[in-house]
């Protein structure tokens, strides 16, 4: 039986590396995976975007103001529809908790409930906490996928094996020439395709470029996703301490 070309293509492609090539793609896959985890993010920053949530039943769009301090602590208020005006969650390391106006009640949110929805969104609780990084919570590599597009880079991300990560691991694409992401997939310990996030509109906010729309599809909800648009966005600028509190958490919306 003859070997099968792809088969033997890697394996070539191995042989004629030079022998420092593998320490060098490992810097480029460092490299590329700190890009991606800082990409909306900076020592502090602030955005106004909108989620939008596409379901078989209903739709809706919310405003949201958006506060980040590096991966530690971030702050989201509601400020549009009416109905959900004032709702506000608040991210200080892995505890979390939401403001409802409405019983002027503040709701810390337990471990069993950080994989729920937030907002009757497709994205939950744990994404907002965010509190992982490709770099330092997975081990990764450069990978190779059926029908790949051209211009595009491939790296496989798995939780490293001392992490409570639900993922059994990611799939990322990004573009060659920048490395922005063109899209992530989400896996299962079983290599079934639970969700994948893509992105697109390039925009530059400042000296910041990002992708400006992020998509988000379950593999198992047909019809549904969610679509966050960045309407403005700063980086590396002042945030209060006090923005990041329990106190503020109630107060009301910030012009």
């Amino acid at each position: 039986m003859k070997p099968h070309p792809y088969i033997l293509l890697p394996v070539f492609v191995i042989l004629m590396l030079p022998l420092d090539s593998v320490p060098q793609r490992n810097q480029d896959a460092r490299a590329i995976l700190q890009k991606i985890d800082e990409l909306y993010r900076s020592d502090s920053n602030q955005a106004r975007f909108e989620m939008e949530i596409v379901t078989p039943h209903w739709q809706r769009t919310l405003k949201i103001n958006l506060w980040n301090r590096g991966m530690e602590k971030t702050f989201l208020r509601i400020l549009e529809p009416k109905k959900e005006r004032g709702i506000a969650t608040l991210r200080i390391g892995n505890e979390m908790w939401n403001y409802l106006p409405r019983t002027n009640k503040v709701i810390k949110i337990p471990p069993s409930m950080m994989m729920g929805s937030w907002m009757g969104s497709d994205f939950t609780n744990d994404d907002l906490v965010k509190e992982y990084t490709f770099l330092k919570d997975y081990d990764f590599e450069f990978t190779d996928i059926g029908n790949p597009e051209a211009n595009r880079i491939y790296i496989r991300c798995v939780p490293k094996k001392d992490r409570p990560i639900v993922w059994g691991h990611i799939l990322i694409a990004v573009r060659e020439n920048d490395y922005l992401p063109v899209w992530q997939k989400y896996f299962d310990e079983k290599g079934n395709l639970v969700r994948e996030m893509t992105y697109r509109d390039i925009r530059t906010f400042g000296s910041r470029t990002i992708p400006s729309v992020m998509e988000l599809v379950p593999a198992a909800k047909e019809g549904n996703r969610t679509i966050v648009r960045y309407l403005e966005a700063r980086f590396d600028i002042d945030v209060p301490d006090e923005i990041f509190s329990l106190r503020n958490l109630r107060s009301g919306i910030r012009p």
